[in-house]
């Protein structure tokens, strides 16, 4: 089974746009389940400029799927995900001046930190995912920090500007994914995905997870979110009858 994580960060983002009360991400959520959504991930940054503390305390009460906050490695966010007990929190890395996520969090280069992260979320209940780029190296770092999932940014797929360069991206994203699953990690995928794009990813057996987020909303805006989430959920389940 492949399921699809609905990120409603930018339902929030169009909020703060204008500081109103409207649109509200919670509403989102419960339209994109309706729609078929298997969870809802929201990314609690540290500035808090589209998911504020507020929606993940309500979507913790109203999400019937799965609920996974996005967050950096920080004593604030270890703190605020024990409080609000998401079934899945996926540390990524975060600096302030990036308008969305700008790669895969370097778990080699910081393991000392991450480790207890993870132990400490897990010890609580709470599955802990690692966003991170599709390196092997990264893939066996976040299986002996315990992980129990990566998710691969597919940015470098999603970005690719020839043919040569997407064939690539897909190799590595295989490589890292067969990987994964040979160390019993959930390999999860994520990071500009979209209609178009979204089939190839889709059909790797390996990935039993898509986040996908910007491209939903921004058909959400035109059709609805409900059929939007309906549209993405089809489209992979027609990618994954094509496997790799």
């Amino acid at each position: 089974m492949l399921r699809l994580g609905v990120n409603i960060d930018h339902v929030a983002t169009v909020r703060q746009a204008r500081r109103a009360r409207t649109p509200d991400p919670v509403h989102a959520a419960v339209l994109a389940e309706l729609g078929g959504a298997d969870g809802i991930t929201v990314h609690l940054r540290g500035d808090r400029r589209h998911i504020h503390d507020r929606d993940v305390q309500v979507l913790r009460q109203i999400v019937g799927t799965r609920l996974n906050i996005e967050m950096a490695t920080t004593q604030e966010m270890t703190h605020l995900a024990l409080t609000a007990k998401p079934d899945q929190v996926t540390l990524v890395p975060e600096r302030r001046e990036e308008i969305t996520t700008e790669g895969g969090l370097d778990v080699v280069l910081n393991s000392v930190q991450v480790r207890p992260m993870v132990k400490t979320l897990q010890d609580a209940g709470i599955e802990v995912s690692l966003f991170i780029d599709p390196e092997l190296e990264q893939v066996k770092e976040a299986h002996k920090v315990d992980a129990h999932a990566v998710e691969l940014n597919t940015a470098a797929y999603s970005e690719a500007g020839n043919p040569r360069a997407r064939e690539a991206a897909v190799r590595k994203l295989l490589d890292a994914a067969r990987l994964g699953r040979k160390l019993g990690l959930a390999v999860h995928a994520g990071h500009g995905l979209d209609y178009q794009n979204v089939g190839e990813i889709a059909a790797m057996s390996e990935i039993v997870e898509l986040n996908i987020g910007h491209s939903i909303v921004a058909r959400a805006v035109l059709v609805g979110m409900e059929r939007a989430v309906r549209e993405m959920a089809e489209t992979m389940r027609v990618g994954r009858t094509s496997r790799v």
